[in-house]
């Protein structure tokens, strides 16, 4: 027994060396590793920053505000604005604690956030009107901004976003409790710059996504320095109930311009550990998408050969978004 005890004190000591050394190299990694340098400005709007990057002279032409889905940075959208700079003013923006922005400790409710880009537009000197982009969740921003602000919104762009209803009509099972745990982890271990510390073992990014290319994946380990970005993402999501119901309520839109692009791929494996039909889900996004469109006379649904975030993040894909933007702002011009 004394024998085994000792084996175990030794493993004991062994593992609380190896975590401590872990934690105090990711310290060290905090303290004196330089600071990122954000592609575009970090702008105050008011106890805080938040960073936008512009591309694109600005002409006659309504410009293009992009607004990142849950967790998403404005990174994601560089095959947008490279497509549409020669020919549209593009807005690329991270909320607060997302990417290069800085936390706010004010509430994150959805008519806070839409009020902030709103500042932050007139901040940088930007006017309306404006083309609202919204990927996954930030379809639902764009529909409270569009309502609180009707006059400034020319059309809407939803890039894979979901219905208000999709959580009921799928009938899809709430998240495991767990997950919110990870996320504190993870928060607490980037604090401690143990999340910088792997990523720059694995050399990838929690991030990642495919088809971008290197010179703007390489920036994304510069959210991982600290734990910034999952404490942004963990605040917005104790309001997700309240911008859904929201989004659902802003439906009225009258003959406002709306375009939809939805991605075709679909995670079967993943659908049918969750014992739902692949099928099914697939027939009833369709019809959810559709309905999106027709929020308005005059709206459209584009479905492509893409998944969640592929659809703008593979260029092919990406191309004929910013074909059918291009359009839309010649259209609106008319």
């Amino acid at each position: 027994m004394r024998i085994i005890w000792k084996i175990f004190k030794w493993i004991g000591i062994f593992i609380g060396s190896l975590l401590l050394l872990i934690i105090l190299t990711g310290l060290c990694l905090r303290l004196f590793s330089s600071k990122p340098q954000p592609p575009g400005e970090l702008v105050d709007i008011g106890g805080f920053k938040l960073h936008i990057n512009s591309t694109g002279a600005k002409n006659n032409k309504p410009t293009l505000v992009i607004e990142a889905g849950a967790g998403g940075h404005s990174e994601y959208y560089y095959w947008l604005s490279e497509g549409l700079k020669d020919s549209l003013r593009v807005v690329r923006y991270d909320r607060a604690g997302i990417g290069y922005s800085e936390l706010s400790d004010g509430p994150r409710d959805p008519e806070t956030i839409a009020r902030e880009l709103h500042t932050l537009l007139k901040e940088v000197g930007e006017s309306p009107p404006y083309i609202m982009a919204g990927h996954s969740y930030g379809g639902h921003y764009i529909r409270v901004f569009t309502q609180l602000y009707p006059t400034e919104v020319a059309a809407m762009v939803f890039l894979d976003a979901p219905h208000p209803d999709i959580d009921e009509r799928h009938n899809l099972p709430p998240p495991p409790s767990y997950m919110g745990a990870i996320y504190y982890t993870g928060a607490v271990l980037g604090d401690l710059g143990v999340l910088d510390l792997y990523t720059r073992i694995v050399e990838r990014s929690i991030l990642w996504a495919p088809g971008l290319p290197e010179e703007v994946t390489d920036r994304y380990q510069d959210y991982t320095l600290n734990g910034k970005y999952l404490w942004g993402y963990l605040e917005e999501e104790k309001w997700y109930r309240d911008l859904v119901e929201m989004s659902r309520n802003a439906s009225e839109f009258d003959s406002l311009p709306i375009r939809v692009f939805s991605g075709t791929h679909l995670n079967e494996k993943a659908v049918r550990s969750m014992g739902l039909n692949p099928e099914k889900m697939r027939a009833e996004r369709v019809e959810m998408q559709e309905e999106m469109a027709n929020l308005s006379t005059n709206g459209k649904v584009f479905f492509l050969d893409g998944g969640h975030v592929t659809i703008f993040t593979e260029k092919k894909n990406a191309d004929i978004i910013c074909k059918e933007i291009i359009q839309l702002s010649e259209e609106l011009k008319n």
